[in-house]
C-alpha cells in the first residue's frame, strides 16, 4: 500500500531528498570539509525555500545525500517524495525517481535542470518546473484533489520575490555544511552567452524587501547558527540602488549582536568601478566575492557579451576590490571560439599579476537553455547528448566533461591550453605565492569583524584542525602552509584566518587539480592517437 493510500489528502507526509553530486567536481572540496569537520560546503537553500511554501498542514523530512545515505526506513509512512538540483546532479536524480517508481511513492522534480531539460525528466510522476514560487499553489491544489501526475510550469520572470518565505532552516544540521546560504534576487542585467541565468530567472533582478533578508538572517542567528553565510544571488550588484538600501540595515544588525556572520557573494567586475558600494559592503560584513573574469582576451569577452570586463584593466579592477577589504575567487573559462591563438600563456600571467588563488577555470560547456547552445544548434556543432551529465563515476564537471560541441580551434590545442593552466594554477608553489600577495594587498583594517569574531569557538576550532592536519597528517604542504601563515602575522595579521582558509580549500584543489591534469592528458592521447570519435550531432536547423 502507498503512503497516499494510507494518508488524507490534507495531511501530506514529504520526503525531500537532495541529490549527491558528483565526486570530481571543483565546488564539492570534500577534503576541506573533513579538515574543518563537515561534510559538504553548502546545504540546500532551494528545496528549503520549496519546504517553507508548503501548506502548514504537511510535514517535511529532508534528506542531503552529500551528507548521508538515503535509508530504508526513510520511506516510511512518505505521501510524496520531492527532488531535483542542477545539471551535476542529473545521474543521481534519475535514479532516485526510479527508486521512488519501484515504491510506488510519487515522485515530483524541480530545480533548474528539470527547467531546463524537462524531456529528461519524463519518468517523474510530476515535473514542477520554473521559479516554485509562481506554481507551488496550482501543484498542491492539483496533489489535494486527487490529481497524481503532471506537470506545473510558473510563468517566466515574473515570481514576485517580496513574497517568498524565509526558508525552513530548521531542517539542517549546521554542523554538517561548511557555510549557510541566504539570497536577495534573482536575474542578472548582462547578457553572457554561455549564462543560463539570464534564461532561468531573467535580466531584470528582482529584489526582496529588506525586512526578508533581515528575518532570514535572524532565523539562522535564532536557531544558533555563527559563522559564513554565503548570498548565493548569481550577481549580487544586478540591482546596486536595491543593495545600497539594503547593505546599512544588514550593518545595524550585526552590529547589535556583536557581528555574529561573514558573507561571501557572486558579483560581476564592475563591483570594482563602485568604491561607495564596496565600502558598504565591507562594513556589513562580506569578506570575500566570486566573480566571472572567463578571459583576459578583451575580444573573446566582447564576443561572449561580457563587455562589462572590458571597460577597465583586469588586473587594476581585482587589486581595488583587495585594497577594499574583500577578497575574490574567479572564474575562466577555455575554448571560446574567438581564441585566436594559444592562450594558457596569458592566463597564467593573469592570474598570478591579479594574484587570485582560488580559481575556477573550467572547459566551456554548452548548457542547454542558453544563447549559446542555441547558436552552435544552428550552426551544426552541438553534441546531441549536450543536456546529458555524464554517467560514470570520473565523468566530472566542466573542469573535465567540457567542449560538447565542435570546437573552432583545434580541440587537443584547447585541452594542452586547458591543462597548462590548471597545472600552473595550482601547482603549490604558485598557489601559496598568490596567498602571500593577496595578504599584503588585502586591506582589512577597516573591517568590522574577521573569521575570528564570527563564530568565535566554531572557527577556533575549525582553524585548530586544519593546523594539526597540515602539519601532522596532510605533510606535503606544511612549509609552504607555515611561512606563508607566519608571513602573513606578520604583515597583515588579521588576513591570518582567512588564509589559513585558502591553505584549507588547497587540500582539495591540489589533489583535485591533479585528477584534472591527468584527465585531460588522456583525452589529449585519445585524440592524437585517433581513439577519440567525434559525438553526434544535433541536425543544423
Amino acid at each position: 500500500m502507498s503512503g497516499s493510500e494510507r494518508a488524507g489528502p490534507d495531511r501530506v507526509k514529504v520526503l525531500m531528498i537532495y541529490p549527491r553530486f558528483i565526486d570530481h567536481s571543483f565546488w564539492n572540496y570534500k577534503a576541506t570539509c573533513a579538515l574543518v569537520g563537515a561534510k559538504y560546503p553548502a546545504p540546500p537553500l532551494g528545496l528549503i525555500t520549496v519546504a517553507a511554501l508548503l501548506p502548514d498542514d504537511w510535514t517535511v523530512q529532508l534528506v542531503d545525500m552529500n551528507t548521508r545515505d538515503l535509508n530504508e526506513d526513510d520511506f516510511d509512512g512518505v505521501d510524496l517524495v520531492m527532488t531535483g538540483g542542477m545539471l551535476p546532479q542529473q545521474a543521481r536524480t534519475l535514479e532516485l525517481i526510479a527508486l521512488c517508481k519501484e515504491k510506488r511513492t510519487p515522485v515530483a522534480v524541480g530545480g533548474p535542470d528539470a527547467t531546463s531539460s524537462p524531456e529528461i525528466y519524463c519518468d517523474a510522476d510530476f515535473r514542477i518546473l520554473g521559479e516554485a514560487e509562481g506554481v507551488i499553489d496550482a501543484f498542491v491544489a492539483a496533489w489535494r484533489e486527487g490529481q497524481r501526475s503532471g506537470t506545473f510550469t510558473a510563468p517566466k520572470f515574473t515570481v514576485d520575490v517580496t513574497r517568498t518565505p524565509t526558508p525552513r532552516y530548521d531542517l539542517l544540521n549546521f554542523d554538517d555544511y561548511v557555510e549557510m546560504g541566504v539570497q536577495f534576487s534573482r536575474g542578472c542585467p548582462f547578457t553572457c552567452e554561455f549564462c543560463d541565468i539570464i534564461e532561468l530567472y531573467g535580466r531584470r533582478p528582482r529584489v526582496k524587501e529588506v525586512r526578508q533578508v533581515i528575518a532570514d538572517l535572524q532565523s539562522l542567528y535564532d536557531l544558533g547558527y555563527r559563522g559564513h553565510i554565503h548570498f548565493v544571488d548569481d550577481n549580487l550588484i544586478g540591482n546596486k540602488p536595491a543593495l545600497k538600501k539594503l547593505l546599512p540595515h544588514i550593518e545595524a544588525w550585526q552590529k547589535e549582536r556583536r557581528w555574529p556572520f561573514l558573507f561571501t557573494t557572486e558579483a560581476s567586475l564592475n563591483l570594482a568601478d563602485d568604491t561607495v558600494l564596496l565600502d558598504l559592503m565591507r562594513k556589513a560584513g562580506f569578506f570575500g566575492v566570486f566573480i566571472g573574469v572567463e578571459s583576459p582576451d578583451p575580444d573573446v569577452l566582447n564576443a561572449v557579451g561580457k563587455k562589462q570586463n572590458t571597460r577597465n584593466d583586469i588586473c587594476d579592477s581585482i587589486h581595488k576590490i583587495y585594497a577594499s577589504g574583500i577578497q575574490v575567487m574567479a572564474g575562466l573559462i577555455v575554448g571560446f571560439d574567438d581564441e585566436r591563438h594559444s592562450l594558457a600563456e596569458d592566463v597564467n600571467d593573469l592570474i598570478d599579476a591579479a594574484a587570485i588563488p582560488v580559481v575556477m577555470a573550467g572547459l566551456l560547456y554548452a548548457l542547454p537553455n542558453t544563447q549559446l547552445t542555441r547558436r552552435l544548434a544552428r550552426e551544426g556543432r552541438l553534441h546531441a547528448s549536450y543536456a546529458h551529465a555524464p554517467q560514470d563515476a570520473l565523468g566530472g564537471d566542466q573542469c573535465t566533461a567540457g567542449l560538447n560541441f565542435t570546437t573552432r580551434r583545434a580541440r587537443a590545442a584547447i585541452l594542452r591550453d586547458y591543462r597548462d593552466i590548471i597545472a600552473h594554477a595550482y601547482a603549490p608553489e604558485n598557489y601559496y605565492a598568490r596567498m602571500k600577495s593577496v595578504a599584503r594587498m588585502v586591506d582589512l583594517r577597516a573591517s568590522p569583524g574577521t573569521l575570528w569574531s564570527s563564530g568565535t569557538l566554531h572557527n577556533l576550532k575549525m582553524l585548530a584542525r586544519l593546523m594539526v592536519s597540515i602539519t601532522f597528517v596532510r605533510k606535503q604542504h606544511r612549509g609552504y602552509f607555515w611561512r606563508a601563515t607566519i608571513g602573513t602575522l606578520f604583515r597583515n595579521r588579521r588576513a591570518v584566518p582567512s588564509m589559513m582558509m585558502m591553505a584549507a580549500f588547497y587540500e582539495h584543489l591540489g589533489p583535485f587539480s591533479a585528477f584534472v591534469v591527468d584527465q585531460i592528458e588522456q583525452q589529449i592521447r585519445e585524440i592524437e592517437e585517433g581513439a577519440w570519435t567525434a559525438p553526434e550531432l544535433v541536425p543544423a536547423e
